[in-house]
């Protein structure tokens, strides 16, 4: 096959022992090496490619905790509290309050009867309305008192509803006692509801909870992983259906898809055996393109939603503890089969709680199924203390920090749910550094926008929306952060000998950037362009998405 040699104003390849270069060789959709014109010339005859010469190359990024389900939110009301960038690249301004939210629903009401469609708002969070009161089904019922409505939660761990949506699933009714249903002064639930418990019945009355990804979502998605000059991308945390597989490995398997897939499988609330059995049976169904085999289970809720788990002395505005999604027994269950097994478990833990219920299990598990290389992986884990970093080191496992949370809920974070002090050391990327813990940062889209020179920006400068810099002991070098979203990503995903870094043997993923994010200042990261992406050797620009 023929070899393509790109040359670029900078090669930044994460490869410590050639970190940078001029030129880089492909073939068959993998990198032969990387160095000067003449270093790669020695590979035999092959074309010059200059159309990068005044581009900066870095391995793809690599988005480490992402959901598909971005890709469909955005055929509903946009109702986030900052300005937005969708798929085509049109940016969607903030809503600003409550009644900008629900003007926003009125204005998309469908002219037409429609059968009945339930209106979906989504990105919505209260909490940046500080003060102001919680979001009620009354509220949304000044929308709509015929058609259900519904706002989901930029979380994705609270939904709000309006009575027809309420009714629909038999929730219109005095004295429900559960904690993840909070009652209005009437007895009736208030219209927020927190947790799966909650959020299904009125969900799946809805048809929305299945989580069936269609072809539209799917190429939604891909185009601003393009955008953003992402390569691979997680699916963290999909029921896969056998339709949904069939469809996915179907439209991934398509020469014109321009992301790497890793999809994993949903465990909360299905039987251990099942799950693992299912879990082993898709693994052997994966390409290059769909990765599968993994599992997410979900410990507790959010802490801008006051259900996450939370160790003493408990949320700083005196809120009541959150929520369990899970039970201990399950999720040691399940530990110990995925150990026995070979599959790697991702859990969300956003409490310390939860964080400590995880270290415990694992810990419990691998002393009856012992495994070198699991390399377990704790999902945003933002509370976690020193003490459970060298917990997590001894352990073997790695993590996965939710650095855009000081940008998006710092200034609520320092002000309402954690106070100064724990605030300040959220998501400490040092600290895991400094314990040896692998670690990569993550997005989470839709909760936050996809973007890893954002993510890494939010690690490097901790900076809150308000202007505060939250933690300055937690900083990291850029350099740090941009291994963080390419080759620490990468290996919480066991694909670091494939992708992340550009050297020889590996996939030719490049993101192509406007701009040399080492070159300029830290607080400017995130204003580095994105031109596009190489995936496999093949080419993709943003804007002909």
């Amino acid at each position: 096959m023929t070899i393509t040699i790109y040359r670029a104003r900078r090669i930044i390849t994460m490869n410590l022992a050639r970190p940078d270069a001029t030129h880089v060789a492909v073939r068959d959709g993998r990198v032969l090496g990387t160095g000067s014109m003449a270093e790669l010339a020695l590979w035999g005859p092959s074309i010059l490619d200059e159309r990068f010469a005044d581009k900066v190359l870095m391995p793809g990024f690599v988005e480490g905790h992402t959901h598909l389900s971005e890709g469909m939110n955005w055929r509903h009301v946009y109702c986030g509290y900052h300005d937005r960038m969708d798929p085509d690249g049109r940016t969607w301004s903030g809503a600003r309050d409550l009644r900008d939210v629900l003007r926003r629903l009125r204005e998309a009401l469908p002219s037409d009867d429609d059968g009945g469609k339930p209106l979906i708002g989504w990105s919505f969070d209260p909490i940046y309305f500080l003060g102001a009161a919680r979001c009620t089904r009354h509220d949304l019922d000044t929308v709509s008192v015929t058609r259900p409505v519904l706002l989901l939660h930029a979380s994705g761990h609270i939904i709000n509803g309006n009575t027809p949506a309420l009714a629909a699933a038999d929730f219109m009714r005095q004295g429900i006692d559960h904690p993840g249903i909070p009652l209005g002064t009437d007895g009736f639930p208030s219209g927020e509801m927190k947790g799966p418990d909650a959020m299904t019945p009125i969900l799946q009355r809805q048809g929305l909870y299945k989580g069936e990804v269609d072809a539209q979502a799917m190429w939604s998605f891909s185009r601003l992983c393009v955008r953003k000059g992402v390569t691979t991308a997680t699916d963290l945390a999909n029921p896969l259906t056998p339709a949904t597989l069939e469809l996915m490995l179907a439209i991934s398997a398509e020469t014109s898809f321009p992301t790497r897939l890793v999809t994993v499988l949903r465990g909360n609330g299905r039987h251990v055996t099942e799950l693992v059995q299912t879990a082993l049976a898709y693994r052997e169904r994966s390409t290059d393109m769909l990765r599968l085999g993994g599992i997410k289970i979900v410990a507790d809720g959010s802490i801008q939603g006051f259900s996450a788990r939370i160790k003493h002395p408990g949320y700083f505005n005196g809120a009541s503890q959150g929520l369990w999604y899970l039970t201990p027994e399950w999720m040691r269950s399940l530990y110990g089969e995925a150990l026995r097994t070979g599959l790697q478990v991702h859990t969300h833990t956003n409490g310390d709680m939860a964080t400590e219920l995880a270290l415990d299990n694992l810990e419990q598990s691998l002393a009856t199924n012992p495994q070198r290389d699991h390399r377990f992986v704790l999902q945003h884990c933002q509370l976690a203390d020193a003490a459970q970093f060298r917990r997590m080191k001894a352990l073997g496992m790695c993590v996965n920090l939710f650095a855009n949370h000081h940008y998006y809920w710092g200034d609520a974070h320092y002000k309402l749910t954690m106070g100064p002090d724990r605030a300040e050391r959220m998501n400490p990327c040092r600290t895991a550094m400094e314990s040896g813990v692998p670690f990569a940062i993550h997005s989470d889209a839709p909760v936050t926008p996809m973007g890893p020179l954002f993510t890494a920006w939010c690690a490097v400068n901790r900076m809150t929306s308000g202007g505060r810099q939250l933690g300055t002991y937690e900083c990291i070098g850029v350099l740090d952060a941009l291994r963080a979203v390419t080759l620490g990503a990468a290996y919480t995903l066991k694909l670091d000998g494939e992708v992340g870094s550009i050297e020889t043997g590996k996939r030719a993923d490049f993101a192509v950037l406007d701009g040399d994010p080492l070159a300029v200042a830290p607080e400017a990261l995130r204003d580095v362009g994105v031109w596009g992406v190489v995936q496999g050797g093949r080419i993709f620009q943003a804007n002909t998405m």
